[in-house]
Order: C-alpha cells, then sequence, then structure tokens
C-alpha cells in the first residue's frame, strides 16, 4: 500500500513563500494498492493537481471518500479534472445526513452563483454512496468508518489492504470529550478505526497555548495527537491539517513539539508535507 499526500493544511488554502515546504492545499491524499486500484480521501484543493495525474495515468474508475463537506475537505472537487472525462466512474462516498443526502448536500456546491456547472452535467458517472454502518470492502481493500468529534457529521476512515492498515482522521478533536487516555479503545473517539493502525494520519492543529483558546472548534493540539496515537496503538503518526497561519518555520517547530513528547509509536511523529509518499510494507 502507497499513501502520497496532495494537501494537508486546514481551513483555507494558503499558497506562499511562507508554506513551500509543508504545502497549501487542503486534504487530499492518494491511496495506491499493490493491484493499482486507487481511493482519494478527500477533495480539498490538493486534489486538482491529483485528478491531472490520474488522467494521465489513465484511470477510468477510482473511490473518492469524503470525511464531511466542510468547504476545505469539498472545494476541490469543481476543478477534479477526472470528473469531466466522458467514460470515468467515480463512486463518492460520504456521512449520512438527517437532513438531505450527499448527493443533495454536495450539488449544493455545484450551483450558481457558486459555480456555473451542475454536478450532473458533468461527462463522468458519479455514483453516490452514503457509507455503511458496518465494514464494507471494495476489491481487495476491506474499509471501516466511524463518527467522531468534530462539528458536523463526519467521520474517519481506515483502510486495510495488502497486509497493512492506515487510519486517516483530518479533522477531530477527541479531547473535547475529556480524558480519552484513561479510556478503553472502544470509549475513544475514532478508537475502533485508529486502533493498533500501521499508519495514522491525525489532526494536530494547534500547538497547545493555542488549542486552550480554541476549544470545541473540532481540531486537535500536538501534545493531544501524539497522547491519541499512543492511546490507540498506532505505530506511525503523520501530524494533519496544518492551521493556515502556521508557516515551514512554525510547522518545523511543532514537529520539534511532536518529538519532543513521549510517544510509543515506532517512529518519531512526522509533519505531513505536500508530496510525502509513505510506503506501508505487509505485516
Amino acid at each position: 500500500m502507497r499513501v502520497r499526500i496532495w494537501g494537508c493544511r486546514g481551513s483555507v488554502a494558503t499558497p506562499g513563500p511562507q508554506t513551500i515546504r509543508c504545502g497549501g492545499n487542503t486534504s487530499c491524499i492518494e491511496i495506491t494498492l499493490d493491484d493499482g486500484a486507487v481511493f482519494v480521501l478527500d477533495a480539498g484543493t490538493g486534489i486538482r493537481e491529483l485528478g491531472n495525474e490520474l488522467v494521465e495515468r489513465g484511470v477510468k474508475e477510482l473511490n473518492l471518500l469524503l470525511t464531511h463537506l466542510h468547504l476545505d475537505h469539498l472545494e476541490g472537487l469543481r476543478f477534479f479534472a477526472p470528473l469531466f472525462q466522458p467514460g470515468t466512474t467515480i463512486h463518492l462516498w460520504g456521512p449520512r445526513s438527517p437532513v438531505l443526502t450527499l448527493k443533495e448536500r454536495i450539488r449544493r456546491s455545484f450551483s450558481p452563483p457558486l459555480f456555473p456547472i451542475d454536478l450532473m452535467d458533468t461527462p463522468a458517472e458519479v455514483v453516490f454512496h452514503e457509507l455503511p454502518k458496518t465494514q464494507w470492502s471494495i476489491g481487495s481493500a476491506k474499509l471501516t468508518a466511524s463518527l467522531i468529534v468534530h462539528p458536523g457529521p463526519t467521520v474517519g476512515y481506515r483502510v486495510e489492504a495488502d497486509g497493512s492498515s492506515v487510519a486517516y482522521i483530518p479533522d477531530h478533536e477527541p479531547a473535547l470529550a475529556g480524558d480519552f487516555t484513561q479510556r478503553s479503545r472502544d470509549w475513544i473517539s475514532g478508537g475502533s478505526i485508529a486502533q493498533d493502525v500501521d499508519l495514522l494520519l491525525h489532526d494536530a492543529q494547534y500547538f497547545e497555548e493555542e488549542y486552550d483558546g480554541r476549544l470545541g472548534w473540532g481540531h486537535s493540539s500536538v501534545e493531544g495527537a501524539v497522547a491519541y496515537a499512543d492511546a490507540v496503538g498506532a505505530r506511525r503518526l503523520v501530524l494533519f491539517h496544518h492551521d493556515p497561519t502556521h508557516s515551514d518555520d512554525i510547522m518545523e517547530q511543532l514537529e520539534a513539539e511532536a518529538r519532543s513528547l513521549e510517544s510509543n509509536t515506532e517512529d518519531p511523529p512526522v509533519v505531513a508535507r505536500e508530496g510525502m509518499v509513505l510506503e506501508l510494507p505487509s505485516r
């Protein structure tokens, strides 16, 4: 299994000279299996460049899984090249809502005055799937989605394939529910998808002193992210969803802060960077 990061910024895209090393595009990762199957997680602005590459590769069918529909995780979909390729099939997965269907909610961002093209008028075939409540399979991969602590219907994902596993939880505030370090994993937000995972990509938007003034915003501190990885038994931790005010230099300080904390992961925590490729060996 191969994981590539196409966008790891949170809240709003931040292009510019101060974010070159970590990148300014919002959330999007690509998971490629040994059999060539492609999974795209989230459709932030990072999905635009990914889409161009997928067209060049000739990919005609893919699965796109959305954690939630906040704009920083959806805004790139309108510029996703495979969506405008006849003969392409996109299976679009996302959390359920008690009010509107997934299709109805996503179409809002494809309507005037926000966008001139209706989602249903794009050349690709888009198949909508509201997430099942239990584990399901797509080809050789087993997937699990779980509701997590974040404003609005929001999930994290676990993907298991090729003898390894990855959990993707980019927007998450487990500390809002209390001290999760003293609980069993089945009582920790997202614990069912993150437990004993080989690779965990997790929200670490703030330094601890910043988090104190942003309680309830739906995001974690770097200290909280490291504690969460330890609590669920993750083997590797990648810090995700970077604050738009954090420059590359600040992100290096955040990474150093994470590494200074006691961690039970097999490797030191690292900050996500655009273009980063993570190879997961079979266990």
